[in-house]
């Protein structure tokens, strides 16, 4: 409890359920006998597979070990192979993570690793980074060699744009709605602040802002105390 307190774990209706892509299948047909590997993160998974432990803040059905990725509950050099797949965003301190999934593999053991670039907010139940290739490196870098970046099928760039596009209009009603769906490419690609006073623009929520923006601010002020506290004012 004090270890989820701390790196932001909270109850969540949210549910991450994913089958294994070819990749991570690869990686477990390769297994040894008597080896592991471990998905950290798992979330409920809809195949159960005797070689994968499934490690996850939340006790779903399929979790055989509940925890947070910062602490991991295991020796080092423990797996033949660890996943990590669309959870790094997800924890307040991804580079203690990596560093602890660095220290289960086994020598030689193998990390397939998968986080967001160009995605909007999605809590699970909370969003803090996404990561450029270079920033998704330097988190390992040091730890492990990295044999090879990439970008799989199910992360090109179709997937960012539909993603926000859908996600818009979901925030849009009405008239604006429809008049934002019926905007050709060549109608969106022009100088930003010239749709600044576009109703698909200015009616669309604070919440729907903060998931799809382009950037988000935050102003601070240092207290006198040394009580500060890693609360949101989202």
């Amino acid at each position: 409890a004090d270890a989820e307190q701390a790196f932001g774990v909270v109850e969540t209706e949210n549910v991450s359920e994913h089958e294994y892509d070819e990749f991570a299948l690869k990686i477990i047909n390769s297994l040894n006998p008597g080896e592991f590997a471990l998905d950290c993160g798992s979330g409920r998974r809809p195949t159960y597979y005797e070689q994968v432990v499934n490690f996850d803040p939340v006790s779903y059905e399929t979790t055989d070990v509940v925890g947070v990725g910062e602490m991991l509950p295991f020796k080092d050099a423990s797996f033949g192979a660890v996943f990590s797949l669309n959870v790094l965003e997800h924890v307040r301190d991804p580079f203690r993570c990596a560093k602890e999934i660095a220290r289960v593999l086994k020598p030689g053991g193998k990390l397939y690793c998968v986080v967001p670039f160009m995605s909007p907010y999605h809590g699970y139940p909370d969003h803090y980074y996404n990561m450029t290739a270079s920033g998704l490196a330097n988190l390992f870098r040091g730890s492990l060699e990295i044999e090879r970046q990439d970008v799989i099928a199910s992360g090109l760039p179709i997937f960012s744009l539909t993603w926000m596009l859908r996600n818009w209009a979901d925030g849009l009603s009405g008239e604006s709605k429809s008049a934002f769906l019926s905007q050709k490419v060549e109608d969106l690609i022009g100088d930003p602040e010239s749709y600044l006073d576009q109703p698909f623009v200015r009616e669309l929520s604070r919440e729907k802002n903060f998931e799809l923006g382009a950037t988000t601010a935050l102003w601070g002020k240092k207290l006198k105390e040394s009580s500060l506290a890693g609360g949101s004012a989202v």
